[in-house]
């Protein structure tokens, strides 16, 4: 069954460009599209698609604004959001991701990666662009002297209700790297499943529902390298 998919992008040309990439590959199929972030939020609930792609600076409504109502923590019905953007700003990432985005992925990540987003929101996991990933960890893991921003942040993520074990810290770490499942488990020597498991126990202790939120909340604490 195909991955139904809806674009929203203010650039007619950029809209036409995604939807041929993306009608190109097996299993997924565009079904919508929309020139700001009200008319994607007004067609998102009336489509109902599996994942969104929207952009960030759009008219009307901006892509974070149109995330936080498609994809929000107070969403009762979420639908998975995977922002594509131009800009690689650290507090959009970071923003998108708070907003309940799936995925952050650039524009000129090209085809493989974006088929690989669209894929990871719809079964419900998360795909952070590798480009940015570093950015991420050197804004909000406090890499060299910790920014007060950073600190803050940090002040304010509780803590897991139980110690996480040293494998469940590696994983962790490989998470917040943006590395997929089996890139884990290969570079742990543990199988598909043990690193399955181990995520499930870390989304438990620190009562977050995605790896996009594991990720944060890696960068947050510190723990995004190991």
């Amino acid at each position: 069954m195909s991955v139904r998919v809806l674009i929203a992008d203010d650039q007619e040309l950029v809209r036409s460009g995604l939807r041929m990439i993306l009608d190109a590959q097996p299993g997924i199929e565009v079904i919508g599209e929309a020139p700001d972030g009200a008319a994607a939020v007004a067609l998102a609930r009336e489509l109902r698609p599996d994942v969104c792609l929207l952009d960030i600076r759009m008219p009307v409504m901006d892509g974070l604004e149109a995330t936080r109502e498609l994809a929000g923590p107070d969403v009762a019905e979420p639908i998975p959001v995977v922002v594509v953007t131009t800009f690689d700003l650290d507090e959009y990432v970071y923003t998108a991701l708070r907003s309940g985005a799936r995925g952050f992925l650039l524009k000129n990540a090209g085809p493989t990666l974006l088929r690989e987003a669209v894929h990871a929101a719809a079964r419900g996991d998360a795909l952070i662009d590798p480009n940015v990933t570093v950015r991420l960890i050197e804004a909000f893991a406090g890499a060299g002297p910790a920014s007060a921003r950073s600190a803050a942040a940090r002040s304010s993520v509780p803590e897991p209700t139980s110690p996480l074990t040293d494998r469940e810290e590696d994983v962790l770490a490989g998470v917040a790297r943006g590395l997929g499942n089996a890139e884990i488990g290969r570079e742990l020597h543990i199988s598909l499943g043990t690193v399955k498991t181990h995520l499930g126990s870390l989304m438990a202790k620190l009562g977050v529902r995605n790896r996009v939120e594991l990720a944060i909340w890696a960068h947050e604490r510190g723990r995004a390298v190991r």
